[in-house]
């Protein structure tokens, strides 16, 4: 039996409380992280909190508790997922409420779950989807429940043959994927969508972005075009549970393993091995 544990008690999975009021169960209206466990240990979890705690204060909600770190890492033994990867997800509802506030709800939830993740790929595939992030909107940053958009895009990828699939947004600038963060290398330069362009601020965006001035890979954070996409030595996708991903294939073009995406990969891999926050 799979274990939880759910606004401070430890509940079996199928005993899960969540009322058919909740605003997360009917429109949407919820936050959660996702963090990687290796061999036990949560990586990075104090980054997933603060970016946590920056999300509920832009929704005017009470930030999480302190002792998260801690309730994740019995959640992991609890789970007998002390060895190797695991998936833990943090999630926060809004409660039952009116449409009109964002209050949080006397019945909403903070819960936690893990179970095991599978090794991460090395490359993936990607095309161009055919639909606009939206920069402006008052959701850009914030990693939501409301998740459909995403998923939609996935399948229109996926029906298509592509693993992932990349956005553009409202002014025509290059911002995310649907699942992870964007980054681009040409001339040994490192690239990628500034926040502006409404991408989510990726907890292994930031580390990647440390990691390339640490070893001295000159990096850039800005507007991008379709256009770089199709001229770009290598490019990678970056996400919390599956680090760095090559993308072999974007569209039509098939682009081989490069130099730098193995090297912050390695680089990534030992950040995480060393709990590096």
């Amino acid at each position: 039996m799979n274990h939880l544990w759910c606004n401070g008690q430890w509940l079996d999975a199928l005993d899960f409380p969540a009322s058919p009021t909740d605003r997360g169960v009917t429109l949407g209206l919820g936050l959660f992280e996702t963090i990687l466990a290796m061999d036990g240990t949560p990586i990075f979890a104090g980054r997933h909190l603060s970016r946590l705690r920056r999300s509920c204060e832009r929704l005017g909600w009470d930030p999480p508790r302190s002792d998260l770190p801690e309730i994740m890492e019995e959640l992991v033994h609890r789970n007998e997922l002390t060895s190797g990867r695991a998936r833990i997800r943090l999630a926060i509802t809004g409660g039952s409420g009116t449409i009109r506030h964002l209050a949080l709800g006397p019945d909403h939830l903070v819960w936690l779950t893990a179970v095991p993740a599978p090794e991460a790929p090395l490359t993936t595939s990607a095309n161009l989807a055919p639909w606009l992030r939206n920069e402006r909107s008052p959701l850009a940053g914030l990693k939501c429940a409301s998740y459909a958009e995403n998923l939609a895009a996935l399948d229109h990828a996926s029906r298509l043959g592509f693993e992932e699939t990349l956005f553009l947004n409202t002014r025509g600038h290059l911002c995310e994927a649907a699942t992870a963060n964007l980054f681009l290398v040409r001339n040994a330069r490192l690239l990628t969508p500034s926040l502006a362009s409404g991408c989510l601020p990726g907890i292994t965006r930031g580390v990647v972005v440390e990691l390339a001035a640490q070893h001295g890979i000159p990096c850039e954070q800005g507007d991008l075009s379709e256009e770089d996409l199709h001229t770009a030595e290598e490019l990678f996708l970056t996400s919390s549970i599956r680090g760095l991903m090559g993308v072999s294939l974007f569209d039509k073009r098939t682009l081989p393993p490069g130099p730098v995406t193995h090297f912050l990969r390695e680089a990534w891999n030992e950040a995480g091995l060393r709990n590096f926050e």
